[in-house]
Formats: C-alpha cells, sequence, structure tokens
C-alpha cells in the first residue's frame, strides 16, 4: 500500500471515530513520522502541462519518446522524471486489442429460438469410471424449453452413432429445424468417417457450429 493511501486512512480513522493521530497509526502500522510527510519538491505544473500536451498530440508514444521531445525543446529532465509523471498523469498507452480471426467476418449471430424443437443443441461431456477408465457423454438439449432430450454415456463416440441418438429423438419428437454443435463435436465426431458430422442430413437443415 503507498504511503498516500495510508496517510488517507489514519486521517479517515481520526476523523470518523475522533482519535488521535497516535492511536490512527497504531491500527494500521503506518509510522507518525510518516504520517505527518508532507512533500516539498516543485510539483512542475508546467512540464506536466506540455507532456500532457504531447502526449494528446502523438496518441501512440510512449515515454521514452516523449522524453526525447522534451529534451529537443529544452526541458532539463531525465528519463526517471518524465516516467514518473507519465504514470501519475495516467497517460500509459493500452495496448491494442487483439486482431480477431478472419473468419469472425463472415460469421452472423444466433437466429432468435422462437419455440420448442426449433433448435436443438448438442455437446460432449467426460468423465471416468471409479477405476480411473475415460468415458463421454452425448447430451443433447432444446434451446428453448432448456429440456434435456438426451444423456448417451460411451466409452467413444463414431459419427453414425451421434445420428441414431438423434434419430431416437425424432422418433417421438420430430426433427428440429436447426442443430446447434461446437466444433470439438463437429470434428470429433466426424472425424473417423471423414464427415462433416452426419448430423447435417439428419437435421434437414441448418448446422449451427459455434
Amino acid at each position: 500500500m503507498k504511503p498516500v493511501v495510508r496517510r488517507e486512512i489514519a486521517g479517515h480513522l481520526q476523523k470518523a471515530y475522533g482519535i488521535s493521530e497516535r492511536r490512527a497509526c497504531s491500527a494500521t502500522g503506518f509510522q507518525r513520522s510518516s504520517q505527518r510527510y508532507r512533500q516539498r519538491s516543485d510539483p512542475q505544473v508546467e512540464l506536466r502541462m506540455r507532456l500532457k500536451e504531447l502526449a494528446a498530440a502523438r496518441v501512440r508514444y510512449g515515454y521514452r519518446r516523449l522524453h526525447i521531445l522534451l529534451r529537443r525543446e529544452g526541458w532539463p529532465v531525465n528519463h526517471k522524471r518524465t516516467y514518473r509523471l507519465y504514470r501519475e498523469e495516467g497517460l500509459s498507452i493500452r495496448p491494442k486489442a487483439p486482431k480477431r480471426k478472419r473468419a469472425w467476418r463472415y460469421r452472423q449471430g444466433r437466429p432468435e429460438v422462437g419455440g420448442p424443437n426449433e433448435v436443438w443443441a448438442m455437446d460432449f461431456m467426460a468423465d471416468q469410471l471409479f477405476d480411473g477408465r475415460p468415458f463421454r457423454i452425448l447430451t443433447v438439449v432444446d434451446c428453448h424449453t432448456r429440456e434435456s432430450l438426451a444423456i448417451v454415456p460411451r466409452v467413444s463416440f463414431r459419427a453414425y452413432q451421434v445420428v441414431e441418438a438423434l434419430d431416437e429423438i425424432a422418433r417421438s419428437r420430430g426433427r428440429p429445424k436447426s442443430l446447434r454443435v461446437d466444433n470439438v463435436l463437429c470434428g470429433g465426431a466426424a472425424g473417423a468417417l471423414g464427415q462433416q458430422i452426419s448430423a447435417r442430413r439428419f437435421a434437414g437443415s441448418a448446422l449451427q457450429v459455434d
């Protein structure tokens, strides 16, 4: 914690509880000599103003470049003071946002789900038995009612097994307008047969890949 913050806390305790400086410093673990310290250095208002003007004119300049500009103008300041004032004035450059993948430009927002049995979402979950053997669970959910339509456990899944599970649901509920899957399911379940999830033929409509 910075000394400035400690001074503010100790001062607040004195005013709020009507206690002495000694008791406030004892409660915060702060030295009384530091509590009474008053800064005597020059605030350098003109230098701060000029630094802010340069930073506003050259938005992408860091403190090193701004320091060079100040030196060219004749300001007697070293890089450490420039950096301190740069931080105190909050002029630090925010890092650039990472560029999104090109595929993002062509993505479309999810269509709204208007009723039950319009959109199903399916995904894999993983767990293990008491002896450590892993197995996977295929889950299918109605995106409108949030009803769990199927929970199918298997040691491993092939694409045709996924379609069989969906066909079993469709026999009692009918087929959805679209099927929502993620990249893991799209690649994992279909990889064995070299298909892009044969459930595309099952749904008979859009396959939404998240």
